[in-house]
């Protein structure tokens, strides 16, 4: 069984994690709820997605934009006609180019249908998108958690989700990365809503060191 969250079940499910964990209870207490960050399924969705990889949110959502003025529509087929100076001048990296060029060719080719995604279990969808190149675990759980809103995925790779758990929970800063993912498996099966919920305490509480949110991984 597919395990969602929606607009009518995303604040019940802050609330069950808070009466569980009360740093999680912290959190509302202090900020209040978080956004239910969602994203449409598109092919201009999971650009952006590459886009915001090891870079801060304002730098990709600016490379974005760029691409949309140039292009007018971010299609797959207008991708394609871009030159690499022109993606260059949107800011993007040859790298970051290379990877949105493989994603409009198999998006074209059929090789990935994002429609389908609607009806399939967490591991398959993630298996066809790091399939592609410069598609990692990180760049699969913003989807699955923005797009598809499943409900219990943890960005492992995700540098400020983890500085918040490590924040509200005062843990050492020299933690392993496998103690982080059984300390979040205490929230399955909603770890997606608890990790909405460690973005806003990141995002509404003063930071130990300067400098925007920043998305780490692939």
């Amino acid at each position: 069984m597919i395990n969602q969250f929606n607009l009518s079940t995303f604040r019940p499910i802050c609330d069950n994690l808070a009466q569980a964990d009360e740093d999680l209870a912290a959190i509302i207490n202090a900020h209040g709820y978080p956004p239910m960050w969602s994203r449409p399924n598109s092919f201009e969705t999971l650009v952006h997605i590459i886009l915001e990889q090891q870079v801060s949110l304002a730098s990709a959502l600016s490379a974005l934009n760029k691409l949309k003025e140039r292009v007018q529509e971010l299609t797959p087929a207008r991708v394609l006609l871009l030159t690499d100076e022109e993606f260059r001048a949107c800011y993007c990296s040859r790298q970051k180019t290379s990877y949105i060029k493989y994603l409009a060719e198999a998006l074209l080719s059929g090789q990935l249908n994002l429609a389908h995604f609607d009806e399939m279990p967490d591991e398959q969808i993630r298996a066809q998108l790091v399939a592609l190149k410069g598609i990692g675990n990180w760049t699969a759980d913003v989807y699955l958690m923005f797009v598809l809103q499943r409900a219990d995925i943890f960005p492992i790779g995700d540098l400020a989700a983890v500085n918040a758990l490590k924040r509200i929970k005062h843990l050492p800063v020299d933690i392993t990365k496998e103690e982080i993912i059984t300390i979040a498996g205490q929230w399955r099966p909603y770890r997606t809503v608890a990790t909405m919920l460690l973005w806003h305490f990141y995002l509404s509480s003063p930071k130990p060191h300067p400098g925007p949110l920043q998305r780490r991984g692939s």
